[in-house]
């Protein structure tokens, strides 16, 4: 009799935890929406303050006009992983400026940003008055909501 009782309390359980993980898989709150939307502001303004730090005129972060477009390369419209987000924007001379960024998302929706190599003058950059500064856009890390 006990080992009916605790074999029945152990398929409750068990399927209790079914019933929790089927509601748990929903959808990816990591969508191309949620990265866009919080990739392109932080950008922007991460080129305000680089701009300042390079002794520019200074601009408002609106100003930049920074767009995103944001994709799983292994495909897909969601979920945590590998992801390509290309950034147009306008520079300092209203020129239109577009640089792809790789990014690794997390599933609490925290990211690292990285650029090639090539684009955006490296990891360090000169000043007006020669000192090197760190460049505030080669790589960066941000968050977004996933609530």
């Amino acid at each position: 009799m006990l080992d009916r009782a605790i074999g029945m309390g152990l398929g409750g359980a068990l399927a209790v935890v079914m019933i929790v993980a089927v509601f748990a898989c929903g959808p990816s709150p990591v969508t191309s929406a949620r990265i866009e939307g919080a990739i392109a502001p932080t950008f922007a303004n991460l080129v305000q303050l680089q701009v300042s730090q390079l002794g520019l005129p200074p601009i408002s972060a609106s100003d930049f006009g920074v767009t995103a477009s944001c994709r799983k390369p292994a495909g897909g419209a969601s979920g945590a992983g590998d992801w390509v987000c290309a950034l147009t924007w306008f520079g300092p001379q209203r020129q239109t400026l577009s640089n792809t960024y790789d990014l690794l998302v997390t599933t609490d929706g925290c990211y690292t940003a990285t650029v090639d190599r090539e684009q955006l003058g490296g990891p360090i950059l000169q000043g007006i008055d020669g000192s090197d500064i760190r460049n505030l856009l080669y790589a960066f890390e941000g968050c977004f909501d996933t609530t």
